[in-house]
């Protein structure tokens, strides 16, 4: 017996050496290919402006050559789809859960490089298709009564006569932080935000981030994520900034929103797993459906329940000079206004399907999303710019929290929440990861 129990012993520590060089030679060639994915992308912004939003990777992987005069689509589609079938084998023959899916995470994000260079040749498809292949997931689309029942309850809260956008527009106007004091208000807002933030992560010891004031831009505020934790964040003056903004801009663009997100990654994957992918963020690629999404839904992780309408009256309105008389009517109108977000997908999903005409387009903006002329002419402007990314913002938000909340992070739970949260920043994930149909 003893003889037998020792050479069962020694078959399953062969079986057991031989399993880890399998994985290990297979770990080998996904950091090769990682390399190969990384090339790719890197190509591709060298003639889409728009494609990187940001790496910090090796500069050995950078192009050499300089780019020829048009993108050539018929050499980098190919490279698309061909490294996307070396990743097959990683779906299913890899028993490292890490490896299958690092191989899964590549996959989906070129699937994206495939469409986006689809989109910069102008050979377009439907918004669903098209979203599908940039960002995984189709947004749900609601009829025009959703709108209006809205519309119906916001009309019977603000008080006044006149139409329902003059009477907001009556009440926000209370609330326009004057230029004088944008950056003090920004500054304050942006350091409770990192407050709250530092109390459950531990964050590097040397992140920054400077902060821009920019015009001219199609946005209300960017991240440009620099790398060893460091971003640059813009926001823009060009319109009337409101108190409420200081707070959402300073926790989706800083803490806990893409500063944060884009440190954790970089922290976690890069330097700790060596995991060279993830240094390349593709703005046109499912991670931005997590990123936005995300960065949207840290504010409610930051500021939650009635924290947000507290910080805002006791702290930055007195700091702008502003009076606090009908800030919870303000906020309560606020919450209406947010719950009309996914009119914007359905006026891009009518400009890039061309079933809205101009007048169409000028009424959906107006009637349900609530914005001026100018307003509206960003937006229109931000649609024509990103197409479909604009789901990113609401649908990224909703798939995010409906993940969060129904795993336990509740508002009665906030350790719980700080803690999928933190999950969520820090790993590579798919859209279909975080939906209900995949848990």
């Amino acid at each position: 017996m003893k003889k037998v129990f020792l050479s069962v012993m020694i078959l399953c520590v062969i079986a057991c050496k031989e399993s880890s060089k399998q994985n290990d030679e297979a770990k080998i060639k996904l950091n090769q290919l990682a390399e190969k994915y990384i090339r790719l992308g890197l190509t591709i912004g060298q003639y889409d402006p728009d494609f990187v939003d940001a790496y910090y990777g090796p500069d050995s992987l950078k192009p050499t050559a300089p780019p020829k005069a048009t993108l050539p689509k018929d050499s980098l589609l190919p490279a698309v789809n061909g490294l996307i079938g070396e990743l097959i084998e990683f779906n299913s023959t890899v028993e490292d859960d890490s490896l299958n899916r690092r191989a899964k995470w590549m996959s989906s994000q070129l699937v994206a490089f495939g469409r986006r260079i689809n989109v910069f040749i102008q050979k377009y498809q439907s918004f669903d298709d098209e979203s599908r292949d940039l960002f995984g997931v189709v947004a749900p689309a609601y009829p025009e009564s959703h709108y209006q029942t809205l519309v119906s309850k916001l009309d019977s809260l603000l008080p006044g006569t006149g139409s329902i956008n003059s009477r907001f527009e009556k009440l926000a106007n209370q609330f326009i932080i004057p230029k004088a004091k944008v950056d003090t208000v920004f500054k304050t807002a942006i350091a409770e935000a990192r407050k709250r933030t530092l109390a459950h992560y531990t964050l590097p010891t040397n992140e920054n981030f400077t902060l821009e004031y920019v015009t001219g831009k199609p946005w209300s505020g960017y991240n440009w994520y620099q790398g060893n934790y460091q971003s640059k964040i813009q926001i823009s003056i060009d319109m009337p900034i409101f108190i409420e903004r200081a707070i959402d801009l300073a926790c989706h663009e800083g803490y806990p929103g893409h500063h944060v997100y884009n440190m954790l990654l970089e922290k976690n994957l890069y330097h700790d797993r060596r995991q060279v992918e993830i240094s390349l963020y593709p703005l046109f690629s499912p991670q931005s459906l997590i990123a936005e999404g995300s960065a949207n839904y840290g504010i409610e992780v930051a500021f939650p329940g009635k924290e947000k309408n507290k910080f805002v009256k006791e702290v930055l309105l007195p700091l702008a000079g502003l009076n606090s008389a009908n800030t919870d009517l303000y906020f309560e109108a606020l919450a209406l206004k947010a719950q009309l977000a996914y009119a914007r997908n359905e006026v891009a999903r009518g400009i890039i399907n061309n079933t809205m005409n101009e007048t169409e387009v000028n009424k959906w903006l107006t009637n349900y999303g609530l914005r001026e002329k100018t307003l509206a002419s960003k937006d229109i402007n931000f649609i024509k710019k990103y197409r479909t990314y604009v789901i990113n913002y609401n649908y990224g938000q909703d798939i995010v929290k409906d993940y969060i909340e129904s795993n336990g992070g509740t508002a009665a739970n906030p350790d719980k929440r700080w803690e999928l949260f933190g999950w969520i920043l820090s790993n590579q994930l798919r859209p279909s990861e975080l939906m209900k149909s995949e848990q």
